[in-house]
């Protein structure tokens, strides 16, 4: 057994390439969100995230107007530049063009196509077109239809397009209304709570904690309706104070179950030292419990902030309607998925804001995650 003292294990390897995965599974979705909310719209329903570096292929079609043509030795002549239509400009150089839908880029630039009503079209790689015919075009001129080959755009329209939206200033404020007192009020409550569960005798305190595990697994669902008609009878109804006790009932027991575990496998020395040195139940709490606690508590202030922040269920329950106290996710979902359901663009630069908060959050607080949520799993 010597020999094998300080040997590792053969499935190192395995375990580091799993955690590898899974960070990746994790990060690529934030990514692409980020990416997708410095595209424009064009690009993005052209080609996928991963290729925001390349240059981007699409297709336009441009009207001539038959009007700036001009008659040269019997013939009529019509030219102009592809990229002076509002829709294809900046798109970047002509890779193939053609004269109907079916076929937007079959004939390669420079090369000379029949119209349809009689005449010939060329169309150049930077854009200019020269279209040639016998007679004149007629009312309309001839439709143009090809492909170029965009070069890349990041752009911060999307970010401009969000943040000057109605109401999405006073949504990021009632968020953080909402989450801050929701966050800080179980941790206080839970503390306490948790202190007497593991530091305090008295008659029944096995069956409030085999409570409280049971309360894990209930579904907050099923609570919806029953605390809506609860806060309407006692007087709060849809308020930020009935949004801030709800947030509160569904967050205790993970946070009770959490600080129970940590403070239970404090040392037992230290606590009943100040308790001969006089101190009370209080200031044992307050002085070196909390204090010592503090990675339980900042692993769960890590798990109820986010699901506080990023929470629409709730939200739309235990919040009125009204515009002035939406929250993000509900103004993202309501407003802006409503009014730019197709410009993923937009959707995924307001989203990337929602998340940006969390995100500082947790990379703030996530060294003391694990120690938090391993404290008690060993004695």
């Amino acid at each position: 057994m010597a020999g094998h003292a300080g040997r590792k294990s053969g499935l190192v390897w395995a375990v580091h390439l799993s955690v590898a995965a899974l960070v990746v599974i994790w990060l690529l979705p934030t990514v692409g969100l980020l990416v997708s909310s410095f595209r424009d719209r064009d690009q993005i329903s052209a080609s996928g995230w991963w290729e925001a570096p390349l240059p981007v292929e699409q297709t336009y079609r441009v009207r001539t107007d038959p009007e700036a043509a001009v008659e040269r030795h019997g013939r009529v002549i019509l030219s102009g530049n592809v990229f002076d239509s509002e829709d294809s400009a900046g798109a970047g150089t002509v890779t193939g063009f053609g004269v109907t839908g079916r076929a937007p880029a079959e004939f390669a630039p420079g090369e000379s196509a029949p119209l349809r009503g009689g005449g010939r079209l060329t169309v150049a790689r930077d854009g200019s077109f020269t279209a040639e015919a016998g007679a004149p075009f007629g009312r309309r001129g001839p439709t143009i239809y090809f492909e170029a080959a965009s070069p890349p755009k990041v752009t911060l329209d999307n970010y401009r397009m969000v943040l000057g939206a109605d109401g999405m200033d006073r949504s990021f404020i009632n968020t953080l209304t909402v989450t801050i007192p929701a966050t800080v009020i179980p941790i206080l409550i839970a503390a306490f709570a948790a202190y007497a569960l593991s530091w305090m005798e008295f008659p029944g305190r096995g069956l409030l904690i085999a409570a409280v595990v049971g309360l894990l697994v209930v579904p907050l669902q099923l609570a919806l309706v029953p605390l809506l008609r609860l806060h309407e009878t006692v007087g709060i109804g849809q308020s930020f104070m009935g949004i801030w006790f709800a947030h509160t009932g569904f967050g205790l027991p993970l946070a009770v179950y959490l600080l129970r575990n940590y403070m239970a496998g404090l040392p037992r020395d230290i606590i009943e030292s100040a308790r001969v040195d006089g101190a009370t139940d209080f200031q044992v709490f307050t002085r070196i419990v909390l204090p010592l606690s503090f990675p339980a508590l900042a692993s769960f202030a890590i798990f109820q902030f986010l699901w506080t922040w990023n929470d629409l269920l709730v939200a739309k329950v235990f919040l009125p309607a009204a515009s002035d106290t939406k929250v993000m996710t509900v103004k993202i979902a309501d407003d802006l998925l409503g009014s730019y359901g197709g410009d993923w663009g937009i959707l995924a630069a307001a989203a990337f804001i929602s998340m940006a908060v969390p995100l500082v959050v947790f990379f703030a607080l996530q060294r003391y995650l694990v120690r938090g949520l391993l404290a008690g799993s060993v004695k």
